[in-house]
């Protein structure tokens, strides 16, 4: 029974090796024999370890058939506890195995054996480590620093020192792959170092506990390569950075120009620096007049107001619709990063006229000639510049010499009232009511010209209240009442 690697470091479960070696022998018989009187056949390995505060924690293992030629490692799993004292301990190894005594014109006479053997381990003083602490600032989603601190906890100091780590997940990386060293030189006994690594977890991480495992390969003072197998920690990303748009309100119109106002929370983790809102949607009907609103860094838990002008398209619907928002920052390395799971609802009102008419007097008499005041309000919701107004009327009414209204500017929500001319043709019946109809050209705030839809209006037609007859007909009385007068007075000379 050999160990080819027989030291064990204290304060963890360290792997020996067993090498079960077949020396059997032969006291007579031939050469082509000897196979079969020499294998051991059905070997178990048990070792024990009594009287020792070393503990074997692997059960008795079963190897099958050893022979001369081919020897037989077998690992094992011994505990060393802390503060063992160096030095060397036996375990006691027992092999069960059947064997053939005796073979002779094809009959085998098999038996069973038991050996027990005695094998030394040493438990060395030499350097040994253990993770003390280990924390990350990466968030999920996100790449960061992972620091592990590696305490000698041994009793010599190890020499060019390196610490590699592994991650046993794919969601956890290290640099560029799952393991990563770091050179750090002379730890003394009871020294500890701190280290650093590149670590990145994957946007489809689970928010948990991360293993991690690594060794420590270091020299001695005598210059002899010696490594750590036993280290192990695990390590929790920072959760994923999250942002959240509350207290919305909407002034947006179908037609018109709006803003969604709210207010925007980094609901963290860590502080975003540069935070910008961003309209993320793709409705063809919703039209970004800003793609962003810039508010500045927000700490964690940190809030602020945000507005952003949109414009709704014609076509739209109204009422609740969800709009697509995206938060883009920067973190404390000023990398770009973003996040785009927000959506809000905003309430989008019905279309409305752009300018509302109003006439205070709808009536005109029957071939009559008058002004009519017209009250023009601006509805567009913003000012209206070079605003000309135009007047139409069809048979029985016409517009006269001032059919055209001009204000230079009307603000939004702001009246004013323009005059026009408008006359009744004798076709007009009293009694009945006839349309006009009026548009308006103007300038919106960005000096784009528009041409607003026709807007009617009624008026009533009335009676002439002059109290005598219609001209055509007071005329045709008084030439009868000519004539007749000229006729009389004929006849008389």
């Amino acid at each position: 029974m050999l160990t080819p690697q027989s030291e064990v470091t204290p304060g963890q479960t360290n792997e020996v090796t067993l090498q079960v070696v077949n020396g059997g022998d032969v006291d007579l018989g031939t050469p082509s024999s000897r196979s079969v009187v020499t294998t051991a056949r059905n070997v178990r390995l048990t070792a024990t370890s009594d009287d020792s505060p070393l503990s074997v924690e692997t059960e008795t293992t079963a190897l099958g058939a050893v022979t001369e030629e081919r020897p037989r490692e077998v690992p094992i799993a011994v505990s060393v506890p802390n503060g063992t004292d160096p030095g060397d301990y036996e375990l006691e190894v027992e092999l069960e195995y059947s064997y053939t005594s005796q073979y002779s014109s094809g009959v085998t006479y098999d038996r069973e054996a038991t050996t027990t053997v005695d094998v030394d381990v040493e438990v060395t003083n030499d350097a040994r480590f253990r993770i003390t602490d280990i924390t990350t600032d990466s968030q999920v989603g996100d790449q960061g620093t992972l620091e592990a601190t590696v305490k000698n906890v041994g009793a010599t100091t190890a020499y060019e020192t390196t610490v590699a780590l592994e991650s046993s997940s794919s969601g956890l990386t290290l640099g560029q792959r799952t393991s990563d060293a770091a050179r750090v030189g002379s730890i003394a006994p009871g020294e500890s170092v701190t280290v650093p690594y590149s670590t990145a977890f994957a946007a489809t991480a689970p928010d948990r506990q991360y293993a991690i495992t690594g060794q420590v390969s270091f020299e001695t003072s005598d210059g002899i390569d010696h490594v750590d197998q036993g280290l192990s920690a695990g390590v929790t990303p920072l959760s994923e950075q999250t942002f959240a748009l509350e207290d919305i309100e909407s002034t947006l119109r179908v037609g018109e120009d709006g803003e969604i106002t709210g207010t925007v929370v980094n609901t963290g983790p860590v502080p975003a620096n540069n935070v910008v809102v961003q309209y993320a949607g793709t409705s063809q009907s919703v039209i970004p007049i800003e793609q962003s609103a810039a508010v500045g860094s927000l700490d964690a838990g940190e809030s602020t107001e945000f507005t952003l002008p949109l414009s709704i398209g014609g076509e739209a619907e109204s009422g609740l619709r969800t709009v697509d928002f995206a938060v883009q920052y920067r973190n404390d390395d000023g990398e770009a990063r973003g996040y785009r799971d927000v959506a809000v609802n905003a309430e989008v009102a019905p279309e409305r006229d752009g300018f509302s008419v109003a006439i205070a007097n709808q009536t005109i008499e029957a071939g009559e000639t008058r002004s009519v005041e017209v009250t023009v309000t601006n509805n567009l919701g913003e000012p209206a510049s070079d605003l000309e107004a135009r007047l139409f009327a069809n048979d029985p009414l016409e517009t006269g010499d001032t059919d055209t209204g001009y204000v230079q500017s009307l603000e939004a929500g702001e009246s004013t009232t323009m005059t026009f001319e408008l006359t009744t043709t004798g076709s007009a019946t009293p009694g009945s009511t006839y349309p006009i109809s009026l548009d308006f050209r103007y300038d919106d705030v960005d000096g784009d010209s528009h041409l607003s839809d026709t807007y009617r209006a009624p008026i009533d037609v009335t009676a002439s209240e002059g109290g005598g007859l219609p001209l055509p007909i007071i005329f045709v009385a008084v030439l009868v009442v000519g004539t007749g007068g000229l006729v009389v007075y004929r006849r008389r000379q």
